[in-house]
This record gives structure tokens, C-alpha cells and sequence, in this order.
């Protein structure tokens, strides 16, 4: 990570926002221990070696996070009178987070998740699909019990637009001449949605307006908007050993994602019917990698995408402008910061 700074005139370098994080991030862990160790005795001995294994394997707690510290912004307290702890409503957020990545490693048959077996592989199909069932129904109950229906009403309205953002990508999997603005609209059911929600969860749990839990919102929507975008770049440019996963995949699988939309927008007419024939091609799909790459890079698909993502950022960052208060600059620095974590990632 490079150098985050705060409004206020305060820099968190890596090892800085690390630092500030931290102590959330430990709150977060044992949270997801606590739950776990408190449901043991009624759960199944496979169901909790397989919750340990895909929960535990090294992920990075943003969305609890966001939320966490959106509580906090908006003036929550670490244990609001009517007895809310925020960093255990927060894991409803990691556990619909792993469900989906367990389902979605079923559906894309995938072999890796962070470096190591995906549940799928290590436990088999059916396993997988059982425990992210089990999570999600948890991470609602989790969300219904400590935010009241209003946060579960956010909370269930983010989950649908995930499945609609899934649909959605479904039904532009042929549509090789993706327009950008459908690309959007599946990224923001896909991604934006759920971080949108955290971050308004958040807020709302603290008691904040309705102005303060848009702005919030808002900014978790950019930053999810710029994830995935991100996401998407290292699917092409990542290093295997960083993201723990193997690189082209996107491509392999035929998604329409923003680098090749740019590029095939752009690209002359012999170009852009050479890409529209590999995609057509499950086999060219599995041996073009290195061809569609150096095709997207001549036409800077891959400038062009990140460019967006930057944009994107600077529009999350300017909604929290309205937090000048001197007791939130920490947390506002840390988002701040956190902005440019997921701009400058590499896994």
C-alpha cells in the first residue's frame, strides 16, 4: 500500500492503516470464534471443520470493517445503550460474504480460494452448497437479532440484488458487445450493493439521519463499484502468488468484464472480430490468454479500466466530507484510507 491521507492532514502509510485497523479486526475474529464456539454444541462436527476452514483461511474482514467504523463515524458508541455490539452484528456481513464465495467456487468450478483448496474441492459440491446455506441464514438471523428489522430490510434488499446482479450477468453472457453501462449494473447488484449496505448498516445501528446513512451508503457503493473493477484488473494482471488464485479466469469462463469491454469498444474491426471469435470458442477461451491480454493492452483497456476505478474513488472519498468533526478523524482517516487500499491492491 502506498501513502493514505487523511482530510485532516493525517497520512496512514501501510503499516499505519494496518496498525488502525487492527484492533477492529482482532474484535471481528473473535466475534466469529465466540459465535461459533457458542453454536458447537448443536452443529454438526463436519458443518464446523468446514465454517473454520472456508472463515478462517485469511480474508480480509472489509466488509465488517466498514461497517464497524461507519458505526463509529456516524456516533455510535462500542456498546450502545440498548446493548448492540457492532462488531458482532458486523460478521453477518463476512458470513453472506463467504456464502456467496462458497456457492460461487461451486458454480465456476473453481479450484483455489486464497491459496489453498476452495471448500468445493476439499470437501466436495454439496458440502459447500450446505454450509454457505448455513451462513447465509445466520448472517440473517445475526442481522435481524441486533439491527432490528430495518437493518435485516437493507441487509435482505442487498442479498437480492446480488442474486438480480447474477442474473443479470447470466443474461448478458452471449452479449459479447457489452455496453458499459450493463456492466455496471451487474457490478453494482454483484459487489456495490452489500458494501453499501454495511456501510448503512452501520450508520443506522449508530442512530444517524437519514442524510448521514445515504452519504455513507454512497461511499460504500464507490468503493464496492472500484473493488470490483480492481477485481476484474487482477483477474488479467494479478500474480498468482498474491491473489492466491490463478489469473485468466475471467476470460477462460467468457465474462464480459471492463478491461475487454473497453477494449472491444475500441478496437478495429479485424481486432475486434479476432476477440469476438476466441470468445466464441470455449477451446481459444482456455489458450488465448496471453493474446486477448497483449490485445487489451494495445488498446488500453487496462489504463482505461483503472483510470475508472481512480474517478470512482475520488467520488467515495468526497462523501465524507461532511465528517469534520474532530472526534471522527481517526475513522474517517482509516476510510480514507482504506479507499486507496482497495485502488491499490494486489490480491
Amino acid at each position: 500500500m502506498g501513502m493514505e491521507t487523511g482530510q485532516a492532514g493525517q497520512v496512514l502509510d501501510g503499516p499505519g492503516l494496518k496498525a488502525a485497523i487492527a484492533p477492529d479486526l482482532g474484535r471481528i475474529e473473535q466475534a466469529m470464534q465466540d459465535d461459533l464456539t457458542l453454536l458447537a454444541g448443536d452443529m454438526d462436527d463436519l458443518l464446523a471443520e468446514v465454517l473454520h476452514y472456508g472463515l478462517f483461511n485469511g480474508g480480509k474482514r472489509l466488509r465488517p470493517l466498514l461497517s464497524v467504523l461507519c458505526c463509529r463515524l456516524a456516533g455510535g458508541s462500542e456498546m450502545p445503550d440498548d446493548g448492540v455490539d457492532i462488531h458482532r452484528l458486523a460478521i453477518a456481513f463476512e458470513y453472506l460474504h463467504c456464502a456467496t464465495l462458497f456457492h460461487d467456487d461451486v458454480i465456476d468450478q473453481a479450484h483455489s480460494r486464497r491459496g489453498r483448496p476452495a471448500v468445493n474441492v476439499a470437501f466436495g459440491e454439496t458440502v459447500a452448497i450446505l454450509a454457505g446455506d448455513f451462513l447465509h441464514a445466520r448472517s440473517m438471523l445475526l442481522m435481524g437479532r441486533g439491527g432490528g428489522m430495518a437493518a435485516l430490510e437493507i441487509f435482505c434488499e442487498a442479498t437480492t440484488a446480488m442474486v438480480d446482479g447474477e442474473f443479470l450477468q447470466l443474461h448478458n453472457a452471449s452479449n459479447y458487445n457489452l455496453a458499459e453501462e450493463d456492466y455496471f449494473a451487474v457490478i453494482m447488484g454483484k459487489t456495490a450493493r452489500l458494501i453499501g449496505a454495511t456501510c448503512e448498516i452501520g450508520a443506522l445501528v449508530a442512530g444517524a439521519d437519514m442524510a448521514a446513512r445515504k452519504v455513507l451508503q454512497n461511499y460504500g457503493l464507490h468503493l464496492g463499484c472500484a473493488f470490483q473493477i480492481i477485481d476484474d484488473l487482477l483477474d488479467y494482471l494479478g500474480d498468482e502468488a498474491g491473489t492466491g488464485k490463478a489469473v485468466g479466469n475471467d476470460f477462460r469462463e467468457g465474462k464480459m468484464t471492463l478491461p475487454l469491454i473497453i477494449a472491444i469498444a475500441r478496437a478495429e474491426d479485424h481486432d475486434r472480430n479476432r476477440v469476438l471469435a476466441m470468445l466464441a470458442s470455449p477451446q481459444e477461451r482456455h489458450t488465448g490468454f496471453a493474446e486477448i491480454s497483449a490485445l487489451i493492452s494495445r488498446y488500453d483497456g487496462f489504463t482505461s479500466a483503472r483510470h475508472k476505478a481512480e474517478a470512482i474513488i475520488a467520488q467515495a472519498l468526497a462523501q465524507l466530507h461532511c465528517f469534520d468533526q474532530a472526534a471522527v478523524q481517526q475513522d474517517r482517516a482509516v476510510l480514507e484510507g482504506l479507499a486507496y487500499y482497495v485502488l491499490n491492491r494486489n490480491k
